[in-house]
């Protein structure tokens, strides 16, 4: 049953304030990018001053997770396959079909903060990597067929920011069990992708852990800054309203 119309408002009277996430839901998100910030800072500053235990965990961890510099074609390519959610066209790719549909809809300031998320990931992890100033694993077929610097790392940034904007813009139209299944698979998603830069030898744990923290405290802030958390203007309205 579709509910009533509003009455009109009389005269004169101002619009209202476009609607804003509840407070619970705002505080919750604050939080977790204050704790993706300050991951990202104090391992950012271990890198900086060269902390020693956090050199040698880095160390430890890429010796004991490389793959090898002798591995197998067959074994590369896979671990090349499985690290391609965290690039800038796998996530553009993936998004296209939902900015399209945002689009016909002129859901605008959906689509602005999502495009806005999505693609200023990357240049923002390469600022942060020239200020670092990091070099990559020494590996012969890992982190010296690089250039590029390794702190915090891309890929992980990237794939951090494909599944916080996912959950986010779908929250409200998912079921409760889907929400569950979806939050799963996303963390699934991001750890794979974050072990195939170690795997590969391209990253350090701690560029890994920073790049995760740096982009879900990245698309997080963007949402808020746009009220595109559940219950937002920037927000999907849940299914049975949109019925």
């Amino acid at each position: 049953m579709e509910s009533a119309a509003r009455p009109a408002a009389p005269p004169g009277t101002p619009p209202a304030a476009p609607p804003s996430p509840p407070v619970r839901t705002r505080r919750r998100a604050l939080a977790a990018v204050g704790t993706g910030l300050a991951v990202l800072g104090v391992l950012g500053a271990g890198v900086l001053t060269g902390f020693a235990p956090q050199v040698r965990i880095d160390e430890v961890t890429s010796r004991a997770l490389y793959a090898g510099d002798d591995r197998s074609v067959l074994v590369g390519g896979l671990l090349e396959v499985l690290t391609t959610p965290g690039v800038t066209w796998f996530r553009v790719l993936v998004f296209l079909p939902a900015l399209v549909w945002l689009a016909r809809r002129r859901v605008w300031r959906t689509l602005a903060w999502v495009v806005v998320a999505v693609l200023a990931i990357g240049p923002l992890t390469t600022g942060l990597k020239e200020l670092v100033g990091r070099a990559r694993p020494a590996f012969e077929n890992g982190g010296l067929t690089y250039e590029s610097l390794s702190y915090p790392s891309g890929h992980s940034a990237g794939i951090a920011t494909l599944v916080t904007v996912g959950l986010v813009l779908a929250w409200p139209r998912l079921s409760a069990r889907g929400r569950r299944v979806a939050v799963v698979a996303g963390v699934a998603l991001a750890v794979l992708v974050g072990l195939t830069r170690m795997w590969l030898g391209v990253h350090f744990l701690s560029d890994v852990v920073g790049g995760l923290s740096l982009g879900v405290a990245w698309s997080l802030a963007v949402a808020l800054v746009a009220r595109g958390l559940p219950g937002g203007a920037g927000a999907l309205p849940p299914r049975e309203a949109a019925r």
